[in-house]
């Protein structure tokens, strides 16, 4: 059994993990959990007028590292098996495209809760992923 974890630095992430701690003690077996965060792209062309790619890809990685610190030992505390990604593209397509490569049997992600005006106008990440996935969606609010 797989979990895929989709992560960010707000505030429901943290309800996401605990979310993820109850549905694992519910499972007949302890799940294998992979912690997904995403990183926007920053446009290359953009950054590399300023940065060399190396500088970008240190900041991404430290951002991801950061963000999947919290998640990571909370996970590991409750004694579940974690695997730590860090990924750069589009939020959504990356989450769907990573539980399609690792053969995940859940995905779990939050809900920010802006508002449907928002979302008309910007769009969501778990609205995007809710149309499209294959496999059972958890998600937090």
């Amino acid at each position: 059994m797989k979990i895929l974890l989709a992560v960010d630095d707000s505030p429901v992430a943290q309800r996401v993990v605990d979310q993820v701690i109850a549905l694992a003690d519910q499972l007949k077996s302890v799940p294998d959990v992979h912690v997904l965060y995403v990183h926007p792209p920053i446009p290359i062309e953009f950054a590399t007028r300023h940065v060399a790619r190396e500088a970008l890809d240190a900041y991404y990685r430290d951002e991801g590292e950061g963000v999947l610190k919290a998640p990571m030992a909370r996970l590991k505390a409750a004694g579940l098996p974690v695997t730590p990604h860090i990924l750069v593209g589009q939020p959504a397509d990356v989450v769907l495209h990573q539980a399609t490569v690792l053969e995940c049997d859940y995905l779990c992600l939050g809900r920010h809760g802006r508002g449907v005006v928002a979302d008309l106008f910007v769009g969501s990440v778990a609205t995007r992923v809710l149309q499209r996935a294959t496999l059972p969606v958890l998600l937090v609010g």
